[in-house]
């Protein structure tokens, strides 16, 4: 039989092998020539082209767009005098500038090489065609001017993974976001006033993915194998985009403040405008990883009701779970921290000994990990006591059953001051007598969770 076991182990962890190899197209293994093509374009360039036109474009001009963050890559094996974003990102800006159909790129970056090649043909025309009078047309002259660069790249904002390992055969998955910033000014040629400036930025992601298997399989045959990609968005693809959406924001803020016009009837009603006008609203909002950080959802004053379930934990064998109701009140002394005050009724019950409601109250503090997010995680401490002035609580022969009461749980705002709460809790007793046996080394514990709303009530806390 066991010889059975292993055999078909075998041919599973080969037919897995065997399949994750028959899938590398999946992985995109380069195993053949790439021909070259046209370089890939980003989402940002779709937005860029559905711009209304405009009533006629304005002629620009970028001497450089620098590279302003002076980093270089990042090398586990020594120093490396690579730079972390690319160098050629006028390049980038100067074709964003001409697809956007809204400007006309006039070369200053080499401008010296320029006019140099414009003397040679001067002077060549002068001497051999002996005509000195013959001129070449003026340059175009810029009427707006745009400066800038990459303000900043910075490594690892967000690092994280998650793995399994388990009889020889492993799983995991790591990701990384750095993140790239670009700032865009227009400067009007006729007095150096600065027109506009506008501030986008771009995450840049990088996932690995990876398998394995290792075990001997029988008396001396060992059987690994493993499988597994890694993912990195290109540095340059992420500035591409970022100087894109700068291109794109410079020319919506410019119809906004009347600095120049489209040729479509809609003008500033177009979706493209009003979408943006929404999109900048909204960040407002939002802090550098995208949470709430202007939210007054969660206020000084809270109540709540929840359903509960919970089980009893002690010398006697443990049962399923029984319903039960709470309710609780909180007052906040910061945005992260409440006085809270819990009260309800549960049923309890021993196997085969009683069944029975218990009242119970709890004052605690309550920490909210997260209080301008929609998702927060929350902890409470505190302690309480179960209650029962006719009979006894459970069959401790007592009126009141004292208790540590430690609940972790979730909080989502579904609405302006309303939030679904989810959490679970142990209610440590402080003696041993609620089953009415005093045995082992250990308390009774009452455990369970609970599922319920919230609504936040007054002012936010400052």
């Amino acid at each position: 039989m066991r010889i059975r076991i292993r055999s078909v182990l075998t041919k599973l962890t080969l037919s897995t092998t065997i399949f994750a190899f028959s899938c590398s197209p999946f992985y995109y293994q380069p195993f053949g020539n790439r021909d070259a093509r046209l370089g890939p374009e980003t989402n940002m360039k779709s937005e860029l082209l559905e711009l209304p036109k405009p009533t006629e474009p304005i002629v620009a001009a970028v001497y450089k767009f620098r590279d302003q963050t002076g980093q270089y890559k990042e090398s586990n094996v020594g120093a490396s005098w690579s730079t972390a974003v690319t160098q050629g990102a006028t390049n980038i800006l100067i074709r964003a500038l001409e697809e956007s159909g809204w400007f006309i790129p006039i070369e200053r970056e080499n401008i010296s090489n320029l006019i140099n090649e414009r003397k040679i043909i001067s002077a060549s025309r002068a001497q051999y065609e002996q005509n000195p009078n013959v001129v070449l047309p003026p340059l175009l002259f810029a009427g707006i001017l745009l400066e800038g660069g990459v303000v900043s790249y910075e490594s690892n904002v967000y690092t994280g993974g998650a793995g399994v390992r388990y009889f020889g055969a492993d799983a995991s998955a790591q990701y990384r976001e750095d993140r790239v910033s670009i700032y865009l000014r227009a400067i009007s040629t006729s007095n150096g006033k600065i027109l506009k400036s506008v501030y986008t930025t771009k995450s840049v992601l990088s996932q690995e993915v990876t398998s394995g298997f290792f075990r001997f399989v029988k008396f001396k045959r060992l059987l690994e194998a493993e499988t597994g990609y890694t993912y990195n968005e290109p540095r340059e693809m992420a500035i591409n985009e970022a100087v894109e959406k700068a291109v794109h924001s410079m020319i919506v803020e410019g119809m906004l403040e009347n600095l120049w016009t489209s040729s479509d009837s809609l003008g500033l009603e177009h979706p493209v405008v009003k979408e943006y006008v929404l999109e900048k609203q909204n960040n407002t909002q939002i802090d550098y990883i995208g949470r709430l950080n202007n939210t007054n959802d969660r206020t000084s004053f809270y109540i709540s009701a929840s359903g509960t379930g919970q089980t009893y934990v002690g010398d006697y064998p443990t049962v399923g779970l029984r319903s039960g109701v709470s309710s609780n009140i909180g007052i906040g002394i910061s945005p992260t921290i409440y006085v809270d005050f819990g009260f309800g009724s549960q049923q309890l019950r021993v196997k085969e000994v009683f069944q029975k409601s218990e009242l119970y109250g709890n004052l605690g503090l309550v920490y909210i990990a997260n209080p301008t997010g929609k998702l927060s995680p929350f902890v409470k401490i505190g302690g309480g006591t179960y209650m029962n002035w006719e009979d006894q609580v459970g069959l401790s022969g007592q009126k009141f059953l004292p208790f540590i009461n430690y609940e972790l749980g979730l909080e989502y705002i579904i609405s302006p001051n309303v939030a679904l709460v989810g959490k679970g809790f142990i209610n440590q007793l402080l003696n041993d007598k609620f089953d009415g046996v005093e045995a082992g080394s250990f308390n009774d514990n009452i455990v369970g969770a609970s599922l319920g709303i919230k609504f936040y009530i007054g002012k936010k806390i400052q």
